[in-house]
């Protein structure tokens, strides 16, 4: 996802003359992203295998973990985090700019990187799948037309088809668009308020709304019109899950308008995280199909979240999260992470095929330890063969957007 693909360029040497992300935080709290970035990876990676290894009879569905308190923690997920990263950390160039009156890029100049952060792994990945899946032509062309052009989340029998994980870059590339329409109005209004505290309010104000509605679609959808869970392009849509982002849009916000002051304490710091991260796990641990929990899941969850990535990165002093969070091993798979979320399904697939993985639900704790130790080589060569070149490409345009002119005519005299 985007916050997957945001990772830091892990040869600072050879990309010093490139400006870091817009927005982007400072190295030591960039680190804790990262290692938040690795964290969901690989979460995501366990999620999967779970679902995987579920088996279905008459009596109902069987997960391979019969605990259910075990249970809560692998079956977690951490989809909306990707979101609230991704929002929190484009969005605090707008955010700042509209509180503080600072510049923010040209809309062009964010769409081209996002576009070769994304696109070129992500094009390649669904053509290639698709391929293998769909040797004889004509195949499931409509399939492979709405992943190329992000429509599949719309789609109720093909939303999870080719790259099942990849609905979630439909969102985050609308998120895009969304982001260079809203912000520049924002802060254009902005510049129009004396107040500094009805600038925040304002911001604040929108973000709360973004929030908002999806929560409304969903009441109404399961309420009012009872809709099950299982239809996907209803629940699993923009209008249904851009609550995360919202969320993330509001971190943004509420970090641009502090700046350096309200910093928490130690104690602070790690009782939020704690209580943020409880939070999560009582969500997960109590959600079942079509109860409270369930239903509102998402969005509470990136509420969950926006609080645990404020009371991580906005502290006066590192706690041990911090310093989990910035471990070696981790910020390694943070970096890699976006190829890893691309390539770990397709891969965990090949290997069942192949009967590489264990039978029966026993086998679930081996076969998760096998697809990490094939997806994280093939995520590695991924983002150094493909992720790394293209985020290069950067290069061909300065910061207003225009072509860079890498021969310059010598001047005159």
């Amino acid at each position: 996802m985007s916050t997957l693909s945001e990772a830091r360029p892990a040869k600072p040497t050879l990309v010093a003359k490139l400006r870091p992300p817009e927005g982007a935080p400072s190295r030591s709290r960039a680190s804790d992203i990262d290692g938040f970035r690795g964290l969901a990876a690989l979460s995501t990676v366990i999620f999967h295998v779970w679902q995987q290894y579920f088996r279905y009879d008459a009596n109902g569905i069987h997960p391979p973990v019969d605990n259910e308190y075990v249970g809560a923690v692998l079956s977690l997920e951490v989809i909306d985090l990707f979101f609230v990263m991704s929002a929190y950390l484009l969005t605090l160039s707008y955010a700042r700019a509209a509180i503080d009156g600072r510049s923010t890029r040209p809309a062009r100049v964010f769409l081209f990187r996002r576009a070769i952060r994304i696109l070129p792994l992500y094009f390649l990945a669904v053509v290639v799948v698709w391929a293998t899946r769909n040797p004889t032509l004509p195949g499931n062309w409509q399939d492979l037309v709405e992943h190329l052009t992000f429509t599949h989340v719309f789609d109720q029998q093909r939303i999870f088809y080719t790259l099942g994980p990849t609905w979630s870059l439909s969102l985050e590339v609308l998120f895009y668009f969304v982001l260079v329409g809203l912000g520049p109005l924002a802060v254009r209004a902005c510049r129009r308020l004396r107040q500094r505290s009805t600038r925040v309010a304002v911001c604040a104000a929108g973000c709360l709304l973004l929030y908002v509605v999806p929560l409304i679609w969903i009441a109404v959808a399961h309420y009012v019109y009872g809709v099950p869970h299982t239809d996907w392009a209803v629940y699993f849509g923009p209008q249904a899950r851009f609550g995360g982002f919202a969320a993330g849009m509001g971190l943004a916000v509420l970090m641009a308008a502090l700046g350096d002051r309200g910093k928490l304490h130690k104690r602070s710091a790690l009782t939020l995280s704690m209580a943020a991260l409880a939070g999560l796990y009582f969500l997960s641990l109590d959600s079942a199909p079509e109860n409270f929990t369930f239903t509102y899941y998402h969005p509470l969850a990136s509420a969950l979240w926006m609080l645990l990535l404020f009371s991580t990165i906005h502290i006066h002093r590192r706690t041990r999260w911090n310093r989990l969070l910035t471990a070696r091993w981790l910020t390694a798979v943070g970096l890699v992470s976006y190829s890893l979320f691309i390539w770990h399904e397709p891969v965990m697939l090949q290997l069942h095929k192949a009967g590489l993985l264990p039978t029966g639900q026993a086998g679930f704790p081996l076969a998760i330890a096998i697809v990490l130790l094939a997806a994280l080589p093939i995520a590695v060569l991924s983002y150094w063969l493909i992720e790394y070149p293209a985020s290069l490409l950067a290069r061909l345009k300065d910061s207003s957007g225009r072509p860079r002119d890498f021969y310059p005519e010598p001047a005159t005299r």
